[in-house]
């Protein structure tokens, strides 16, 4: 067997960078969680809750699930809180081939009141800290329809 011949374009040797062209594209349904990406065009956080009165677990959920994780009931959708605070965070300086945001942006790991679980998202402005009180931003001008489209700057 031969070795492939297809070689990758070097753009920088330290740290090593190629370019690796895609020809492919991916079709994704969001299902039941499409209305989660309806409301970020509304400017609206949409988290969900159960709706099984006998289920210890009353926080919301964010990311939203379709049924409960404790009980398996159905959830309902409720609008969650646009502030929180930083619980913690990192910043990519080398992103992987797919990664859409620019280099050097902050993602962040948020609390937000009533919601039972962290919130992975980035700051569009700023520098996190620890604590670091945010609030939400949108982008609706010219929506990706992903996690994207919400982004948080200080409070």
């Amino acid at each position: 067997m031969e070795w492939p011949t297809t070689a990758l374009e070097v753009l920088s040797e330290k740290p090593l960078t190629v370019k690796n062209p895609k020809t492919w594209h991916h079709t994704h349904s969001y299902g039941g969680w499409g209305k989660f990406y309806q409301g970020l065009r509304e400017k609206k956080i949409l988290a969900t809750r159960c709706t099984n009165p006998e289920c210890a677990e009353k926080r919301l959920w964010l990311p939203p699930r379709c049924e409960c994780p404790d009980c398996w009931h159905p959830m309902e959708w409720v609008e969650a809180p646009q502030t929180g605070t930083v619980y913690t965070f990192s910043t990519v300086t080398y992103p992987g081939e797919l990664f859409k945001l620019p280099p050097g942006t902050p993602l962040i790991s948020l609390e937000i009141e009533g919601v039972g679980t962290k919130l992975m998202s980035w700051m569009k402005e700023g520098k996190p800290s620890f604590g670091l009180p945010v609030k939400a931003v949108f982008n609706t001008d010219n929506p990706t329809h992903t996690i994207l489209d919400l982004a948080w700057v200080p409070a």
